[in-house]
């Protein structure tokens, strides 16, 4: 079977098949690249799923009579050097940086656009995109943001300070996180990928991907429709 890239090079439009996992593999695979994406849900929560499988038919229906619009969803990218070589790695939703098996706390000196933000002392860091906001970063007690919203979320994991809360910043912003203790180890993720493991001193750097992906949103999607549905937030009095 051809890989995601490469199919998405040869077809109009995608259409993934299963929980925000597969689309998140399938968005990284074929970063940059103009063919839309559309998720039909077969998992769980599903934000980037934006038809259930039992409405599929209606689905292709409105795709045929040209009944969507498309979405462009920004990706981030982390930076770092790992045993003498450079690895770069996009992400849809997240970068994260949190603590290995151990369960000791870990220390993070972060800086913003070379400017000195705070140390953070806990289970880690999720530096989330817009789309992320609904995943990893909403769980730790993260703030929701719209997906076209141009800004990062920085949100601590477990911090050991109560007074360290999820921060947004501007998506031009370059962040830029450096581990301070060698042990306990260390892990960078990207949409819940292990992409290294650091160790003291190394150096993290975040920002905005030049590169893109359009999802497809079809009529009565929305973002705030999806919160209302999946988060059964029902605007009435409890």
């Amino acid at each position: 079977l051809p890989d995601p890239a490469s199919l998405a090079a040869a077809v109009d439009l995608l259409m993934v098949f299963g929980g925000d996992g597969t689309m998140l593999r399938v968005a990284r695979s074929i970063a940059g690249s103009r063919t839309p994406i559309l998720g039909i849900n077969i998992g769980g929560l599903g934000f980037l799923t934006a038809v259930p499988l039992s409405a599929l038919g209606r689905a292709l229906k409105q795709l045929w009579r040209g009944e969507f619009r498309l979405e462009s969803r920004a990706l981030i990218e982390a930076e770092t050097h790992c045993n003498g070589r450079l690895l770069r790695e996009t992400a849809l939703n997240d970068i994260v940086i949190s603590r290995g098996e151990i369960s000791r706390l870990i220390q993070l000196d972060v800086d913003v656009n070379g400017e000195p933000l705070t140390r953070y002392r806990g289970d880690g860091l999720i530096i989330s995109s817009p789309t992320g906001s609904t995943a990893y970063s909403l769980a730790a007690g993260g703030a929701l943001v719209t997906p076209t919203a141009e800004v990062f979320a920085l949100t601590p994991i477990c911090p050991h300070t109560l007074s360290n809360r999820s921060l947004i910043l501007p998506l031009t912003s370059t962040i830029r996180v450096r581990t301070v203790s060698p042990k306990p180890s260390t892990i960078l993720s990207a949409d819940g990928d292990v992409v290294a493991e650091l160790s003291g001193g190394d150096e993290v750097i975040v920002r905005r991907s030049r590169r893109t992906v359009r999802l497809v949103q079809l009529p009565n999607s929305s973002f705030f429709e999806a919160l209302r549905r999946k988060l059964n937030w029902r605007g009435e009095n409890v």
